[in-house]
């Protein structure tokens, strides 16, 4: 099902004439509205009359979360607060939240583009969706809820945590959909073949996951964990909350709805901008956002966009999966690694589980990683030279594809803490 058949499948060309006259708009409604970006226009010297063209974007300058930080929580808003209907926050790994504002158009447009996401994972008016992101202050929940609502979808407001009750819920309700984190996924996967869950007699047919990377190989282990087609979300606060972009169901890149969501991928170092299938930061320039417009934002995200036509019909410019991030990009005696990287070679490893914790420690001068691993119940209590054998084993895979020695430690089932939202990865014990 294709959600908005004219906007989504619109020629590609007709396309870029409303993404040049949403620009200018755009960019002049922020250099009227925004003083904290006008300033930051006029140190460069550029005036919303400079921008006649899509390439012009690049003449602009970036928007950061440090700007959002420097101007919490309302100084980026763009219209009063009787005009501001809902409030999100980001909560922020250093200093102060980022916090973003809607207008009531800002609601329907978000509720639209959900709506188009959750179609591009399978769902159909008729659709039960259980809810299994955050309610609150984080856009997971309230996100996905008013898309599905727009939709006409039944929706599970069941929100994170609580897996015995989702476990009923995903039994007694009929759920046909499962919103949530793909490590959240997996592990309800888990719970539910201890409790006896039978999930291929379930009525669960797919599942939208995100908010957090995760690997082909994970994905396959999350199919046919829990019997569903599995599709990537893509989203973040900063530009409206998840339904910036989603897979199909041909699996085959994330969809962008870029009559909403500008793209580019830049190099992060240089800041000059990349073509389509080489890897660089993504920068989105929002198009129709009324309170908390943002131009050339950067995600930090790491990933590639991908053009050309897709087999569902859709001309939106798709994206790659993501691979990382530029700001929690592991930096590990001179290599660069993100811990996507190290998932990907753990899945490809027999008698590994996909959860796992990475251990940063400094042993005089030089870097040391240690990486703890679940095993499954039937290796673990295998003898100890066979062990001993796996442990090796990943260490070459780690050097042969990382170009970096690691410790490994083989845990047993169920010792790693499991996440009931982003899964905690990396553990950095040095004193950088």
């Amino acid at each position: 099902m294709i959600w908005n058949p004219e906007a989504e499948t619109m020629p590609v060309e007709e396309r870029k004439e409303l993404q040049l006259e949403r620009l200018k708009q755009q960019v002049k409604y922020v250099y009227e509205k925004q003083p904290a970006y006008r300033a930051k226009m006029d140190k460069v010297g550029i005036k919303p009359s400079d921008i006649k063209s899509l390439d012009d974007l690049r003449k602009l300058p970036f928007l950061t979360k440090a700007d959002m930080r420097d101007n919490y929580p309302y100084g980026l808003f763009t219209v009063p607060l009787k005009e501001t209907v809902r409030v999100h926050s980001s909560s922020g790994t250093t200093g102060k939240p980022t916090a973003v504002g809607y207008t009531r158009e800002d609601i329907d447009v978000w509720a639209e583009v959900m709506a188009r996401a959750l179609a591009c994972g399978g769902a159909t008016p008729e659709s039960v969706i259980q809810n299994a992101y955050g309610y609150g202050m984080f856009t997971g929940g309230l996100g996905i809820h008013c898309g599905a609502e727009k939709m006409g979808c039944t929706v599970l407001p069941a929100s994170s945590g609580q897996t015995k009750r989702q476990l009923i819920y995903l039994q007694d309700f009929g759920t046909t959909m499962i919103t949530c984190t793909p490590s959240y996924c997996l592990h309800l996967g888990e719970a539910g073949a201890e409790e006896g869950v039978d999930f291929k007699s379930l009525p669960l047919k797919y599942g939208v996951l995100g908010a957090e990377p995760w690997s082909e190989v994970m994905r396959e282990k999350i199919e046919q964990s829990v019997n569903i087609i599995a599709t990537d979300i893509y989203g973040l606060s900063e530009i409206i909350g998840p339904g910036v972009a989603n897979e199909c169901l041909e699996q085959k890149g994330m969809h962008i709805f870029d009559d909403h969501f500008l793209p580019e991928v830049i190099d992060p170092e240089t800041g000059e901008p990349l073509p389509p299938g080489q890897e660089g930061e993504l920068i989105i320039t929002t198009l129709t956002k009324v309170c908390f417009p943002a131009i050339r934002f950067r995600t930090r995200d790491i990933t590639s966009l991908l053009d050309g036509p897709c087999p569902c019909g859709r001309t939106h410019i798709r994206m790659s999966r993501i691979t990382g991030r530029t700001d929690d990009m592991l930096i590990i005696r001179g290599v660069n690694v993100f811990p996507s990287q190290i998932e990907s070679v753990l899945l490809e490893v027999e008698g590994v589980e996909p959860h796992y914790l990475i251990y940063l420690r400094r042993e005089g001068a030089l870097d040391d990683m240690e990486i703890h691993v679940e095993v499954s119940e039937k290796v673990f209590s295998d003898e100890v030279r066979k062990l001993e054998k796996l442990e090796k084993k990943i260490q070459e895979e780690i050097q042969g594809v990382l170009g970096l020695s690691a410790r490994i430690k083989l845990v047993e089932p169920r010792s790693i803490e499991r996440s009931m939202g982003k899964a905690k990865r990396v553990i950095d014990e040095r004193k950088i």
